[in-house]
């Protein structure tokens, strides 16, 4: 096994040693830097070539030499050749690493299949030479060794259960005539082998002599440290060579035997195997790989699939949808958006995130930011206008603008930004805040007004993600959106709570006529007044708007809730 990391230089003629295809690398002097994100794997028979290749995302870097695992990329690369490190536990940890990474590949070639908008730029932007129905090398390596794990102990029964059948009924005049007994202290012989009186064939000891003859061949090529018990016949190097050249011809005289659903399930394995190894089978590939040049839009979907709603396909007159909004031509997914309770009342309101994808270690620059702010705005807009064409917004408590006041409610914005601070823990989110609060406003002092934004950043646990993506059931994931929305507007509501924080202070109004006020005070008023869907009038005040002073007597404090 070799692991690289994407965005990272290694030295050509080792980057030459492992790949048969230099489209996986771009070439600088005498320097390669890795362009892709995914799986390789060659049937070369050099031996530097004919095993499995992981390019890593860019966020397992966690310094410009050092990778999260404690060692630079130069001795992750070379990991298999290290004796002082490959036995500790890190090994293994880098071995799960790989296995929920290879399937979050084959999740996001499958979430994106059924997508017509995401289909359109698949083939730039997520490349494989596997076939629908092909398995790889490595879902070969894994089934076999998931099946073992799974099914070992009731195959060892089997075959024990054989041996032991030997022994039953033994004949002792061939047994002491063809064989030569121990001798104990007290001169007693001791049989090992016995001759039966009737012969019994075990039909199934040829399956089980092909299918751990190959296990044993995935075990020594790839370290995989699996103890496979000794009573087993297992046929090894050049003999196994052959085996893999005829393997299926082989297979294949005996397929009539099997019944019982393990052993079939055991058939099955080997089959797959032996027809990629039979020179009697048509094999025109070289090498395979499943791999992304632009991971980014593979983290997105990652992040989608666990923060966002199903969306609705509500348009406008102008055929413009949420969906339009969220999913662009070029496979760039734009928010993670869902529909959740306001900050000010019951009714709800979008909050709408964007996914980076960095090294552990960065955060979002100034064009990033403003990215967020339009496409905050953009969904806005989206709501008026189906306001204004339908009489109602996107759904029936969602509320964006107060009529009375023409203030906006607040649209909370967040960025999740997917870091490695521990490479054991894949059970934990580890969502916290990472950096300040970003603001965006054209009226420093109006709060209510449509141009007025806030985005709060977040860190989650990347290997969280990862296995959420292939692992989590919709049960699971519905638990972690619920737990996240409500810590999401909580956080908002300590912000906005904190004048140190927010530079607002919020007020009730605490008469009845509520529109007399409005409309007495409009021009002073102005993007610093909303009216809450339970008829509840709230005022922003900003530490440097002394204007507002006039209102005091007319309001009291207000608390969020």
């Amino acid at each position: 096994m070799k692991i690289l990391i994407e965005g990272e230089k290694y030295p050509l003629t080792d980057l030459k040693e492992i790949f048969d295809d230099p489209k996986f690398y771009h070439q600088e002097g005498l320097d390669g830097t890795i362009l892709s994100v995914g799986y390789y794997h060659s049937f070369s028979q050099t031996s530097k070539k004919a095993q499995l290749i992981y390019m890593l995302p860019k966020v397992f870097m966690k310094t410009n030499q050092e990778t999260v695992f404690g060692i630079n990329k130069t001795n992750l690369l070379n990991l298999e050749e290290s004796e002082t490190f490959k036995h500790k536990d890190e090994y293994n940890w880098i071995r799960q690493i790989s296995v929920y990474f290879y399937n979050s590949l084959l999740e996001f070639k499958r979430r994106n299949k059924s997508s017509t908008i995401v289909q359109s730029s698949l083939s730039t932007n997520l490349s494989t030479n596997l076939n629908e129905q092909e398995y790889s090398y490595l879902d070969l390596l894994l089934s076999f060794v998931n099946f073992y794990k799974k099914n070992k102990n009731n195959i060892l029964f089997k075959h024990i259960e054989f041996k032991s059948q030997q022994a039953r009924k033994p004949n002792w005049d061939k047994t002491i005539r063809k064989s030569i007994p121990l001798i104990t202290n007290n001169k007693q012989p001791i049989y090992t082998v016995y001759t039966n009186k009737k012969k019994i064939v075990n039909t199934e000891e040829e399956l089980l002599v092909y299918f751990f003859s190959i296990l044993n061949h995935f075990n020594n090529d790839h370290n995989l440290y699996l103890k496979i018990d000794q009573s087993y016949q297992l046929i090894k190097d050049s003999k196994f060579k052959q085996l893999q050249e005829n393997g299926l011809s082989k297979l294949r005289k005996i397929k009539y035997r099997y019944f019982n659903d393990t052993l079939k399930k055991m058939y099955h394995l080997c089959e797959i195997y032996f027809s990629q190894t039979d020179k009697s089978s048509v094999r025109n590939r070289k090498e395979e790989f499943i791999s992304v040049k632009n991971y980014n839009l593979v983290f997105e979907d990652m992040v989608d699939k666990l923060f966002s709603d199903p969306i609705i396909d509500k348009k406008t007159k102008d055929g413009i949808s949420l969906k339009n909004l969220k999913y662009n031509d070029d496979g760039k997914i734009i928010d993670h958006i869902f529909d959740y309770q306001s900050l000010l009342d019951t009714s709800d309101i979008f909050y709408i995130g964007d996914s980076k994808y960095y090294k552990s270690d960065s955060k979002a620059g100034k064009v990033s930011k403003f990215k967020q702010f339009t496409y905050a705005k953009n969904v806005i807009q989206y709501n008026i206008d189906l306001l204004n064409e339908t009489g109602n917004y996107y759904t029936d408590k969602l509320r964006y603008r107060d009529e009375l006041t023409e203030g906006y409610n607040i649209t909370p914005n967040f960025f999740i930004y997917g870091y490695i601070d521990d490479y054991k823990n894949f059970d934990s989110d580890e969502l916290n805040e990472k950096s300040d609060i970003v603001k965006s406003f054209h009226f420093e002092e109006r709060l209510f007004d449509r141009d007025t934004l806030f985005v709060h950043q977040y860190k989650i646990n990347f290997l969280y993600v990862l296995k959420a993506y292939t692992q989590f059931g919709a049960q699971r994931i519905e638990k972690f959106r619920e737990q996240t929305k409500t810590r999401f507007r909580e956080n908002f509501i300590d912000f906005f709570s904190d004048k140190s924080k927010s530079d607002f202070e919020f007020y009730e109004f605490k008469k009845n006529d509520i529109e007399h006020f409005v409309e007495s005070n409009f021009r002073n008023i102005n993007g610093k007044c909303f009216r809450t869907a339970d008829n509840k009038l709230i005022l922003a005040r900003h530490k440097n708007d002394n204007t507002m002073n006039e209102f005091k007597t007319d309001f009291k404090e207000y608390v969020f809730e």
